[in-house]
């Protein structure tokens, strides 16, 4: 075998070529990552590495084809980096996107007591949950989540210690528009942070999406609001008054979504944010007179 057919940067080139044509959206990223994934290095390490051996050859051809299937890159190599920390992701959980570290970062950024009371509604991964934990470690964290395969994942990555003297974080089986699910917790929680499902029912998504990620954590009724609406309720419930919620969206339902808000009758500080690319993309509140508005 020549040294040619080992090469880094032929490699990725044809990697490069070959996921374009298959037509992933961002075809040298993913090709680069693989890279670095099969070698066990950063990404930036890539420019410090001449060849592949045979095996790492035959293993990153191996991934190079999955991903061209369009296979999700995180299943592929088996993690996302989601809010500084590494998350476990796989077949039966929706995986963690970037713009969902946005809400995370607004939420670090609220004046929380010096122990708050977190919680993570259609938690997943666990991603959200776990980025707030590493971030405030003596907080006291509740993931919910109902689907079994998800939560194994959950579960598993909940087993990740995220700071000395943190607590573990809590997984809680169960349906958020359920009131008796931490029905215990009312009036007492600090922080509600939810992704739900909330793209409308019938709406094309990428074949990552419709092949991979589970159906019930992408798809929110035949408006998209389905679990968003009663999510609204339980915060009128669970939060502490003074306490913040802030909900994921699609981005043609920001108006609808701060409506909900407005009509719970108990949110003040009602704001729609964007992502990166400027459409609105979460939607937050603050809670207000634990009383007024309550839901019934």
């Amino acid at each position: 075998m020549t040294v040619d057919r080992l090469s880094i940067r032929p490699a990725l080139v044809r990697a490069t070529r070959t996921l374009a044509e298959a037509g992933v959206a961002s075809p040298r990223n993913d090709a680069e990552l693989l890279a670095a994934h099969v070698l066990g290095i950063p990404r930036g390490g890539l420019l410090l590495v001449d060849a592949f051996t045979d095996p790492q050859r035959a293993v990153f051809e191996d991934l190079v084809s999955a991903r061209a299937s369009r296979v999700p890159l995180q299943h592929l190599t088996a993690s996302v980096t989601f809010g500084g920390i590494d998350v476990a992701v796989g077949p039966g959980a929706f995986v963690p996107r970037p713009e969902t570290e946005l809400l995370v970062a607004w939420a670090l950024e609220r004046p929380l007591p010096s122990t708050p009371v977190a919680v993570d509604f259609c938690s997943g991964t666990g991603a959200i949950a776990l980025a707030i934990a590493h971030a405030r470690p003596k907080a006291r964290v509740f993931a919910v989540e109902r689907d079994p395969a998800a939560l194994e994942w959950l579960r598993r990555n909940a087993t990740l210690r995220v700071g000395a003297g943190d607590h573990p974080i809590e997984v809680v089986a169960g349906d958020v528009t359920d009131p008796r699910v931490l029905g215990d917790l009312d009036g007492d929680v600090d922080l509600l942070l939810c992704n739900p499902p909330y793209v409308p029912d019938g709406t094309a998504v990428p074949a990552e999406v419709a092949e991979h990620d589970p159906a019930q954590a992408v798809f929110g009724g035949s408006d998209g609001l389905a679990v968003i609406r009663p999510v609204v309720s339980r915060a009128v419930s669970v939060l502490r008054t003074g306490g913040w919620v802030g909900i994921e969206h699609d981005e043609s339902q920001d108006r609808a979504v701060a409506a909900l808000f407005a009509d719970a009758g108990a949110f003040a500080d009602i704001a729609v944010h964007a992502d990166l690319a400027g459409r609105p993309r979460f939607t937050t509140a603050r809670r207000f007179g634990h009383d007024a508005g309550r839901a019934g």
